[in-house]
């Protein structure tokens, strides 16, 4: 099935760079995005979703003003795949969006889901360099921070840090050091876009706490609202 111009699609979303850049990608592509799906792991060890601060894409979903329809996942491999091929059965598109950008395993299953569904994948981000995705992500205009790290060279004072060229040009030192993806699509990093031009309104930390569990750790938004825009 060949993708057409101006499908209807729903977007997996996390809240991070790699699933709002997408929408981003796939509007210029002259999709029109109907929903944003968001699965929440009961586990924090999901197979295929993000899991830190996911409850935030509520409020993503305000400031893009696109519908949020979410739901929970076991985040057992073997089910979740299941789980969200249920969510996406029940919604009036023609295609999905994701992320992904070098991830096989979350490419594959998602291309199974669509094929069983007959739907089609737009992955916009796929094949993309890292580097140049992101430095392209920033220049865009995503204000990004990090909300989580686990990889060599990530230690507890890249939590809540911004994702500019300053920290692009870290992370490619890091690469090089250690080879961790300057996505973080590994693992190595997690995200969440606090404001971008498709945002009608950006959102705001009130208040947050620093999670470190020896080599990892994570940042827990426990308050966010949207505010407007200057």
């Amino acid at each position: 099935m060949t993708p057409y111009f101006g499908m209807r699609v729903a977007a997996l979303v996390t809240g991070g760079k790699d699933s709002l850049y997408a929408v981003v990608k796939a509007v210029e592509m002259g999709h029109r995005v109907a929903y944003l799906v968001s699965m929440l792991p009961r586990s924090d060890e999901s197979w295929m979703f993000h899991h830190v601060n996911i409850h935030l894409t509520e409020l993503v979903s305000e400031a893009v003003g696109i519908p949020l329809v979410s739901a929970e996942t076991s985040g057992v491999e073997g089910e979740v795949v299941e789980d969200l091929k249920r969510v996406l059965a029940g919604l009036d598109v023609e295609g999905v969006v994701s992320g992904a950008i070098a991830s096989t395993y979350q490419k594959s299953r998602v291309d199974r889901v669509c094929s069983e569904l007959g739907l089609e994948h737009v992955a916009p981000l796929w094949g993309r360099e890292p580097a140049a995705l992101l430095a392209e992500m920033i220049d865009y205009g995503l204000e990004t921070i990090v909300t989580a790290v686990a990889a060599l060279g990530l230690d507890e004072s890249w939590l809540g840090r911004r994702l500019n060229h300053e920290a692009l040009r870290d992370l490619i030192a890091l690469n090089q050091q250690y080879g961790i993806n300057v996505c973080g699509e590994g693992g190595e990093f997690e995200t969440l876009v606090l404001d971008a031009p498709i945002y009608r309104r950006r959102i705001r930390i009130v208040e947050a706490r620093r999670v470190w569990r020896g080599d990892s750790g994570f940042l827990v938004v426990e308050n966010a609202e949207l505010e407007d825009k200057p």
